[in-house]
């Protein structure tokens, strides 16, 4: 309204009498304050009664689930009797109202102070991020269903014990409404605790502290006692609470909705697109198997391949030395002129063989069997084993002779030669 003052960052305003103050938030979208906060803090000597005001008076006109429960909560709050309070307001989100009013006639203190990376929004944004992509195996671990019963005990004791007590209700109809009163009767009871968490720790701590032990220490029993989840269907819904958790963690994260969503969005596509993926690398592994080169296989020939091979190479390696000799490309002049035996290479050309019978017969002589060739072979193998044996006697013998002077020499005179 007109008569309530705006905040702005690095404000410190102090009154005596009551009054309202608004912080309008700012519209413009800046990715750096993404983790930000901007902190309230209250102070006076005497106690005050803290109010927030809503601007929507109608919760029908709000958009979303949380801005209804946020309108809900805020309507059912009581004002608030203390000496010293803090707000945590969004970058992105509403405009925050409130109104202080002090009992006495005593100043009181109003700071406005921005935190550009809020350890709380950033925590709830990584726990958010881990808790969907290991939702799946997190619901298979028996350590973290126990832990998950502990928490759930302690956060929202009439869920868990209407959990608990499942069996006793006949009717399907009757537990589910009762299941959602008891949701938002543990979500107010969560509200509250949050608004007055550091009030509650630091005058009721011992009652807090036995609170916790009490309700951790029975939810555990309660666990052990049903054991963890066995059937598929029981870990398939409770992957999707996980699942659904992570997505409010998320959103409660950050500052900037759009992030949110987009983030959302993305976590879903990235675990839609396992299946896709896996197939289509499935695939593409086929396709890689099918159009693979082959790899070159050696095939060692046997002599008689050998031979077989070369006679057949010989044979048309010499055609077609005699169809480029027959061709008119071929310079047959030049040939002629530096030719030996021109009447031979015609005889060649027209078919002929081109090794004479007198050639075959003499190189059957030379290197054929019985052949001389072979012979001077066979002659040089022997005559170089026997000078080999009677060099290798005579250094045998040497050796002999050195150990027999070594022995026969004494130690001094050896000393002596040295």
């Amino acid at each position: 309204g007109k008569n309530c003052s705006l905040l702005q960052e690095m404000d410190v305003i102090q009154k005596q009498d009551e009054n309202c103050y608004c912080y309008v938030q700012n519209r413009t979208i800046h990715l750096q304050y993404l983790w930000s906060t901007l902190q309230i803090k209250v102070h006076s000597r005497e106690k005050f009664q803290f109010e927030p005001i809503s601007e929507k008076n109608n919760c029908r006109n709000s958009e979303t689930v949380f801005e209804f429960a946020a309108c809900a909560v805020q309507i059912l709050w009581k004002p608030e009797t203390c000496t010293e309070t803090f707000l945590s307001i969004k970058q992105y989100g509403e405009d925050v109202c409130f109104k202080i009013q002090p009992f006495k006639i005593e100043p009181y203190t109003v700071r406005v102070k921005r935190e550009m990376l809020d350890g709380k929004l950033l925590f709830l944004f990584v726990a958010g991020i881990f808790l969907f992509h290991f939702a799946n195996s997190l619901s298979r671990s028996a350590k973290f269903f126990y832990l998950s019963g502990i928490i759930l005990g302690v956060l929202a004791l009439l869920v868990f014990v209407l959990l608990t007590l499942k069996r006793f209700i006949p009717r399907h109809s009757t537990f589910w409404i009762l299941m959602s009163g008891s949701w938002m009767a543990s979500l107010y009871f969560i509200y509250c605790f949050k608004e007055n968490m550091q009030w509650l720790w630091s005058e009721h701590r011992s009652y807090l502290l036995g609170y916790f032990l009490a309700v951790g220490i029975t939810s555990f029993a309660i666990c052990y006692q049903h054991g963890p989840l066995t059937t598929e269907l029981s870990i398939t819904l409770f992957t999707w609470m996980l699942q659904l958790t992570a997505f409010v963690l998320i959103y409660c994260g950050v500052t900037i909705p759009q992030v949110a969503y987009a983030v959302i969005a993305v976590s879903l596509c990235s675990k839609g697109l396992c299946y896709p993926l896996g197939a289509a690398c499935h695939i593409a592994r086929k396709m890689k198997h099918h159009f693979k080169s082959k790899k070159l296989v050696f095939k060692y020939l046997t002599e008689e391949e050998y031979r077989e091979q070369g006679e057949s190479e010989t044979i048309r390696a010499l055609e077609e030395l005699r169809s480029f000799c027959r061709s008119p490309d071929f310079p047959s002049w030049i040939a002629v002129s530096k030719l030996q035996a021109p009447h031979r290479f015609a005889a060649f050309v027209l078919r002929s063989p081109h090794v004479s019978p007198a050639e075959t017969k003499a190189h059957d002589e030379q290197y054929g069997i019985g052949s001389s060739f072979l012979e001077e072979q066979l002659f040089e193998t022997r005559a170089q084993s026997e000078q080999d044996e009677p060099a290798n006697s005579i250094h045998e013998e040497d050796e002999e002779n050195e150990n027999e002077m070594h022995t026969q020499i004494p130690f001094p005179y050896a000393t002596e030669l040295l």
